[in-house]
């Protein structure tokens, strides 16, 4: 008996717990049956739609090991610390600049023109963007998830240019991809300019993260060339192989567990069809 007071009590005080946050948050009489059935039910959506974005941002956030452990693997030993550091910069350069100008300028950008005009730079300290007169997510759960999206453009970049660049250019490259180029292209679509206006649909970024990304790099790897040492004197090709099969596995399957974020992450619900839909297809 008295080891069943033991473990029951934790539960009940919990349960308090629970019920009495959810009646502070809620603004409503939930001790009784009527105040139950009373609960708006836009509360409990709107809370379980930002939770989720708000995880799968996290994961997007991993995916970024992901590609560090990745690139790292297949390059040379004596280039893991530049490789690292990158992938650090990326992400760190990536939220705070698209801070400064990138998220006002692709959201919502210029609707009527081919070239976005810069946002305000700062936030929007609106309170009602906390709540879900904003969307099923709040602004800064926008914020966020977004500025993984811009950062990922930019590491697509890294993985190119990999033991091509130096470090010091490949920083002004990528500063000003995420803080310029990106929200410009992003605001074609997603800031409902004239790539939205055409009907033109892009899920998860496969154009506007991927693509732009992906052209990025290209444009990049045209004008620094190949790898030094890639070419002999009678032109034939050098294999220049990674250092490490498991840190590159490793990479690949954090890369696999951030896509479900980055794909579930984007129907910006926690709709049960939709996500499952998108993790069978990821």
């Amino acid at each position: 008996m008295i080891k069943d007071r033991f473990f029951r009590a934790p539960i009940v005080a919990i349960s308090a717990l629970i019920l009495a946050g959810a009646t502070q948050v809620l603004g409503e009489d939930v001790t009784s049956l009527e105040g139950f059935q009373s609960m708006p039910l836009v509360y409990p959506k709107f809370m379980v739609d930002n939770l989720w974005v708000l995880i799968a941002a996290a994961l997007v956030f991993v995916m970024h090991l992901g590609f560090a452990t990745l690139e790292t693997g297949l390059t040379r030993q004596k280039n893991t610390v530049n490789i690292l550091f990158k992938n650090v910069f990326i992400v760190s350069v990536g939220i705070i600049t698209y801070a400064l100008t990138g998220f006002n300028t692709m959201y919502p950008g210029d609707f009527n023109g081919f070239i976005s005009i810069l946002g305000p730079i700062g936030f929007d300290d609106d309170v009602a963007n906390l709540t879900s007169n904003y969307n099923n997510y709040t602004y800064w759960t926008d914020f966020i998830f977004q500025a993984m999206f811009a950062a990922t453009a930019a590491t697509i970049v890294s993985g190119a240019v990999a033991e091509r660049v130096k470090l010091a250019s490949f920083m002004v490259y990528a500063t000003i991809l995420v803080a310029f180029f990106y929200p410009i292209a992003g605001s074609w679509k997603w800031g409902g300019g004239w790539l939205d206006g055409m009907g033109f649909y892009d899920f998860a970024g496969s154009s506007v993260v991927h693509a732009f990304g992906g052209f990025s790099a290209l444009a990049a790897v045209l004008v620094l060339g190949a790898r030094k040492g890639k070419y002999l004197p009678n032109g034939q090709i050098r294999p220049i192989l990674g250092h490490s099969m498991p840190l590159a596995t490793m990479g690949v399957f954090l890369l696999w567990l951030g896509w479900f974020g980055f794909n579930g992450g984007s129907v910006l619900s926690a709709d049960p069809a939709a996500i499952s839909l998108v993790f069978v297809t990821t």
